[in-house]
C-alpha cells in the first residue's frame, strides 16, 4: 500500500465538529437543532428559475465563460451600494462564499505563530480556516455585548488581527452595542490592529437593524465579509469581502490561485435576482419567519427547563439561541443521549479557540425546524437532561455510601 508523506499543514486539519454532527440530521426521526442552516422556506425558487432563464436568454455565453477574478462588475457595484458607507466598487471582491474570505484572509495575513485574536467563543468555521496557517489563536474575554475592551487592549500587541462577529454572532447569538463598536474600534485603532468583521447574519434583524459595523467606523483598518447565503440560499457559495486598497491586490492573487473566480453564472443569476428591489421586498419575509421560531424556542425553554438551572439567551435577530446546563454536565456526552430522544444540537465546547470551553454550554438553532417540531424537541431535550442529572444524583450517592 502507498504510503502518503503529507505536508505539516495537513495535520492541521480536521474535520469539522459541525459537518460531522449534521450527518445525524439524515437519521430518521431526528428534529437538528444543530446546524446553521437556512430555512428552505425562505429559498426564492422561482425568482431564481425566471434569472436562470434570462441570464442564459440574454447573454448566455458569457455566463458559461471563465471571467474576472474579481468578480461581476454590475454585482460588485450592488455590494457597494448596499453597505452603509462609502464603498468603491474596485474594493469590493466577490468570492465563493464567506468562508472562502476567511481562507484568503488566513493566507494573507497569517504566519506560522502569528497571534490572531478572536472572542470568546467564536465561530469554529473561522478557526478552521486560520487553522492550516498555523497561527497562535488568543481568545479576548467576551461579555453579552462582545469583547472586553480592556482584555483586548492588553492583547493586542503583536497579533495580526481580531476576528469579530458584531452582528447576532455565531455560535452565542449576541450583538455588539454601538458604545462596544465605539470603544472597540478606537482600541484596535490606536493599538494599530486591523479588524476581520464577519457579518454574515446582520440582515436578519427582528425589530430594529443593528449598528453600524465596526468598518464603517475604520474602513483603512478593517477587511469585511459578507455573504449571499442567508438572504437568498447558500447553495449559491456566493459572497464578498471589501478590503482597503493597499491589501485588496494579495488578496485577489490568493483567490485567483484558488479558483479564478466564483462561479459567474451564479453572480449574474443573483444580479438579475435583485433588480427591481428584491431583497427588500424578500428579506423582511425571513425575519418574521425566523422572529417566530426564536419566540417559539424562548417559550419552549422557559417552559421545559423551569427548574433546571438552565440559562438561555433571546436574541435579537440571526439564527441562534446560546444555552448554559447545570454545573458538571457535559453537553458533548449528553449529545447521543439527546438524539435517542430525537433531538440534536452542537455542544459549546469546539467554539473556544483555547481549548478552555465550557462543556456546559450548547447551541441551539431555531430557523429550520416548525414551531411545533422546536416544542417537541426542547421537551426531549429537557427530558434528557433531567435523566442525567438523575442519574449523576445517584451515581453521587452510591459514591457516598462506597466511601462510609
Amino acid at each position: 500500500m502507498k504510503t502518503w508523506k503529507m505536508a505539516a499543514r495537513a495535520e492541521k486539519m480536521n474535520p469539522s465538529v459541525l459537518r460531522e454532527i449534521l450527518k445525524v440530521t439524515d437519521l430518521p426521526g431526528i428534529i437538528s437543532l444543530a446546524g446553521g442552516l437556512p430555512s428552505p422556506k425562505t429559498f426564492p425558487i422561482s425568482a431564481f428559475a425566471d434569472a436562470c432563464a434570462e441570464v442564459l436568454k440574454n447573454d448566455g455565453a458569457a455566463a458559461l465563460q471563465y471571467a474576472a477574478s474579481e468578480g461581476y462588475g454590475p454585482l460588485r457595484q450592488a455590494v457597494a451600494d448596499m453597505l452603509p458607507w462609502n464603498v468603491d466598487p474596485a474594493q469590493v471582491l466577490i468570492t465563493t462564499g464567506s468562508q472562502q474570505g476567511l481562507d484568503l484572509v488566513a493566507k494573507v495575513l497569517i504566519d506560522p505563530g502569528s497571534r490572531v485574536l478572536v472572542e470568546t467563543p467564536t465561530y469554529l468555521g473561522a478557526l478552521q480556516a486560520f487553522g492550516p496557517m498555523e497561527p497562535t489563536p488568543v481568545s479576548v474575554a467576551s461579555d453579552d455585548e462582545g469583547v472586553i475592551v480592556e482584555d483586548l487592549i492588553a492583547k493586542a500587541k503583536d497579533s495580526r488581527f481580531i476576528y469579530l462577529l458584531p452582528n447576532f454572532q455565531n455560535p452565542t447569538g449576541r450583538t455588539m452595542s454601538e458604545a462596544r463598536r465605539v470603544a472597540v474600534s478606537a482600541a484596535a485603532e490606536a493599538a494599530d490592529l486591523p479588524i476581520i468583521e464577519d457579518n454574515p447574519y446582520g440582515d436578519l434583524w427582528f425589530d430594529e437593524a443593528p449598528p453600524l459595523p465596526l468598518t464603517a467606523r475604520n474602513p483603512e483598518g478593517c477587511i469585511y465579509l459578507g455573504s449571499f447565503s442567508k438572504v437568498l440560499a447558500p447553495g449559491l457559495r456566493l459572497g464578498f469581502l471589501v478590503a482597503p486598497k493597499a491589501i485588496y491586490p494579495k488578496l485577489l492573487q490568493a483567490k485567483q490561485a484558488v479558483d479564478l473566480h466564483t462561479p459567474i453564472f451564479t453572480q449574474r443569476m443573483v444580479v438579475e435576482v435583485m433588480k427591481d428591489g428584491f431583497l427588500a421586498r424578500h428579506v423582511p419575509t425571513i425575519r418574521a419567519l425566523y422572529k417566530r421560531q426564536r419566540d417559539a424556542m424562548t417559550a419552549a425553554l422557559t417552559r421545559e427547563m423551569k427548574g433546571l438551572d438552565v440559562t438561555f439567551n433571546a436574541p435579537v435577530g440571526g439564527m441562534f439561541m446560546w444555552a448554559r446546563l447545570p454545573e458538571g454536565i457535559d453537553t458533548v456526552k449528553l449529545l447521543p443521549k439527546a438524539v435517542e430522544r430525537g433531538v440534536a444540537f452542537v455542544p459549546g465546547a469546539p467554539f473556544y479557540a483555547d481549548g478552555q470551553g465550557d462543556p456546559r454550554t450548547l447551541r441551539l438553532s431555531f430557523v429550520t425546524a416548525s414551531v411545533d417540531e422546536i416544542d417537541t424537541a426542547i421537551a426531549a431535550l429537557a427530558a434528557t437532561l433531567r435523566e442525567q442529572l438523575a442519574h449523576d444524583a445517584a451515581a453521587k450517592v452510591q459514591r457516598e455510601l462506597a466511601a462510609t
